[in-house]
């Protein structure tokens, strides 16, 4: 039968496919590290408050990073470069989602608007990796070799989902709730389509490492081509919703370290 566990576990058992995952994963989470160092760095002084927090979410991504390297170490893996095609973050900068890049390289500092668009569109990524993470904790949360590196990283990618909406309420009720609400729409619409773009891009690539049969594969290109209409017909409101999260103030609080990685 095929599942996503199914699917994961296959993955997992091929050093190839398991190694080509690792290594998209380390590179999204270390980009992540590096935009939030950043980002930490040039906040407005009006806005200086969230550097600590923010610096906090870049030291996560990073640690995240270095997860996923340890996990191929292992194995005694060496990291493959990623294929364009399935560089998430990339190809939502492209799409002009979230900070871009030219801008994080300079020196100077940040607007508050830029500030609401970094959360804004933190708070749509977030729901993605905390939703992925979140299966794979169910299914191999116990799994002897990846279990603590999924259960580890799907603590922290729900303290950072609950920040985001933490901080975009606040700033909601500061009067910032049309551009919030504005910013988060286009966040998610663009989301979805590079999401499907990128499953896709990576179960191409996986198949062909694993030799999938045709059907097999074309069922897996469908099931991701279903899932991004259930999302772009009413499915994408899930992302752009905002809540007080149970756990308040979740980046104010001392980190979970990972000394096992």
């Amino acid at each position: 039968m095929l599942s996503a566990r199914s699917l994961f576990q296959e993955i997992l058992d091929d050093d190839r496919s398991y190694r080509l995952f690792c290594s998209i994963a380390a590179s999204g989470e270390a980009q992540g590290g590096w935009e939030n160092g950043r980002i930490a760095a040039l906040v407005p002084a009006s806005m200086r408050d969230l550097a600590p927090k923010i610096t906090r979410h870049g030291a996560d991504e990073d640690k995240h990073g270095r997860i996923f390297h340890a996990l191929l170490r292992k194995r005694r893996l060496d990291p493959v470069d990623v294929p364009p095609e399935t560089d998430y973050t990339m190809l939502l900068e492209r799409r002009g989602i979230g900070l871009t890049h030219a801008k994080l390289r300079g020196e100077r500092p940040l607007t508050e608007e830029d500030v609401v668009v970094y959360l804004a569109h933190s708070r749509i990524t977030e729901q993605r990796a905390s939703d992925q993470m979140n299966m794979l904790v169910r299914y191999f949360g116990d799994h002897p070799e990846v279990g603590r590196a999924v259960r580890n990283i799907s603590a922290d990618e729900e303290n950072h989902l609950a920040y985001c909406h933490e901080e975009l309420l606040r700033l909601a009720r500061a009067g910032r709730g049309r551009m919030i609400q504005r910013v988060l729409r286009e966040c998610a619409l663009a989301e979805i389509e590079v999401y499907r773009e990128v499953s896709l891009a990576v179960m191409d690539r996986m198949g062909r490492l694993l030799g999938w049969s045709p059907p097999k594969a074309a069922l897996l290109a469908a099931g991701i081509r279903a899932l991004y209409g259930y999302e772009r017909l009413g499915g994408w409101r899930r992302m752009v919703t905002l809540r007080m999260p149970e756990r308040r103030d979740p980046l104010g609080r001392p980190a979970t370290a990972a000394p096992a990685f």
